[in-house]
């Protein structure tokens, strides 16, 4: 943050709160304090308070006066200066000043703070400097990453085959990976990518808006990296990818999102999507049941934009009416989360989306099987190499090596071409191993709250990690 007071001495504020701080200060004493300056958030933040504090209290005048400052009494005794500039230092950097765990903890890190929303400098967002007070983008990428909610345990049986199989094994879901101004950048990218094939700017197989011809039929979609056709169409060729049809690579901001996503360990760094499609679905819309075509390797993703709404699974899924379908689970997609389909949950659960209540977009991002890229494909050097991201604490280093070495990472398994390969390709995890778990049958429904997403790590010690290593620096 501009302005940033200078620590005097280590020494720390316990009791009392911001406004009784700056009660024991005389009236000099604050504006020595106010002239060091704010960054442009912060001076936003307390130009509003002071404003609903005289609106609430005068009712009229928005410019305080004589009278206004007795709340901030000068006739009594004030802290010192060092103490002063310490507290205000850690209230404007949104953490406590004492170095007890429970301390931290009672405080809102930065990102809580309302409307606020913490960006990164990775194209995604449009970043305001100074914005995050001197946060370090490894700092900012931690307390990110730190909130991102992981459900892996998704569980329903059905008889499969006579076994009790869960069926939906491999799903996951990943929320709060995109923040809310992060998804207007790429809200706003899809749109003006539909304006640019409604002019007819993309290739002819990119872009393609159907008229509505009945309810749930007719969502305009978009194909980057290969031409995947979804039925036999009039030149003789089969569902699947059509390598000699050329659509345009993908955007820039799309491989930004490839990055994060394997960057935060949505999916892992052995199966880095090169194609995607997009779809933008208005009110009724919807996705018939389907398994996804084994053109793709698996784990794939779809990441969900502008309107909540659930998505089904189940071995068998029936047709109800135009748009309306029923399954024995349904999951929400939050908006800016990302669902992982893997294993079971892609392979033998088919999988719909009803007709949504509102305008939706999904993006879903997908590896080609090496046999069936295109012939003009070639590998982006954009996309290679990626790392994901590695805690610096050392705790949580080897912490992260053994759930991506080791066999206790959930629903990352090798990849999968089709049903009969997984044995051999997959990690060790198997239905067989949840036979001690109550079998629920077809006929049960299985609806997963959106309460069932709890933030990676409650303790949220990567995170106190992180501001011990701030305050130290202070």
């Amino acid at each position: 943050m501009a302005g940033e007071l200078p620590e005097d001495s280590p020494g720390s504020v316990r009791g009392g709160g911001f406004l009784e701080l700056l009660q024991n200060l005389g009236r000099e004493e604050i504006l020595e304090v106010l002239s060091q300056g704010f960054c442009q958030p912060c001076q936003a933040c307390l130009e509003s308070r002071i404003h609903d504090y005289i609106s609430n209290k005068r009712g009229s005048s928005i410019a305080l006066s004589a009278d206004d400052s007795s709340l901030l009494s000068s006739e009594t005794t004030p802290l010192s200066s060092n103490r002063v500039r310490e507290y205000v230092n850690s209230a404007l950097n949104g953490y406590s000043v004492s170095s007890s765990p429970a301390s931290v903890d009672s405080k809102q890190h930065l990102s809580k703070r309302p409307g606020f929303e913490m960006l990164l400098n990775d194209g995604l967002g449009k970043a305001l400097l100074g914005a995050e007070n001197g946060l370090s983008e490894e700092q900012k990428e931690q307390i990110r990453v730190s909130e991102v909610g992981r459900k892996k345990d998704f569980v329903h049986y059905e008889r499969i085959g006579g076994k009790a199989t869960n069926v939906i094994q491999g799903l996951e879901l990943h929320t709060k990976v995109f923040n809310a101004e992060e998804q207007k950048t790429i809200v706003e990218c899809v749109y003006e990518l539909q304006r640019m094939g409604q002019k007819g700017r993309l290739r002819d197989r990119t872009y393609s808006e159907p008229k509505k011809w009945m309810r749930g039929k007719g969502r305009v979609t978009m194909q980057f990296g290969c031409c995947y056709n979804y039925a036999v169409d009039k030149d003789g060729n089969l569902p699947g990818i059509i390598r000699d049809e050329e659509v345009d690579p993908l955007p820039p901001l799309f491989k930004q999102m490839i990055k994060r996503l394997v960057r935060w360990r949505v999916l892992p760094p052995t199966c880095v999507p090169n194609s995607c499609i997009v779809n933008i679905y208005d009110e009724g819309d919807c996705i018939p049941p389907h398994i996804d075509h084994h053109d793709f390797l698996r784990p794939f993703c779809t990441v969900s934009f502008l309107t909540e709404c659930n998505i089904l699974f189940g071995s068998s899924l029936k047709i109800i009416n135009p748009g309306e379908f029923s399954g024995p689970v349904s999951i929400p997609l939050p908006v800016g989360s990302v669902l992982i389909l893997n294993g079971n949950g892609a392979d033998v659960a088919k999988h719909c989306v009803p007709g949504v209540p509102a305008k939706r977009i999904s993006i879903t991002f997908r590896k080609m099987d090496d046999s069936k890229l295109p012939y003009t494909f070639s590998p982006d050097p954009e996309l290679s190499g990626i790392k994901p991201f590695i805690h610096s604490s050392p705790s949580n280093k080897s912490a992260t090596q053994q759930s991506w070495n080791g066999k206790s990472t959930v629903g990352y398994s090798s990849l999968v071409r089709s049903p009969n390969q997984q044995n051999q390709h997959q990690n060790g995890t198997s239905s067989g191993e949840h036979k001690s778990e109550a079998v629920k049958t077809s006929s049960n429904s299985f609806l997963i709250d959106t309460d069932n997403f709890p933030p990676l790590g409650s303790s949220n010690s990567a995170t106190r990690s992180m501001v011990d290593r701030v305050r130290s620096k202070q």
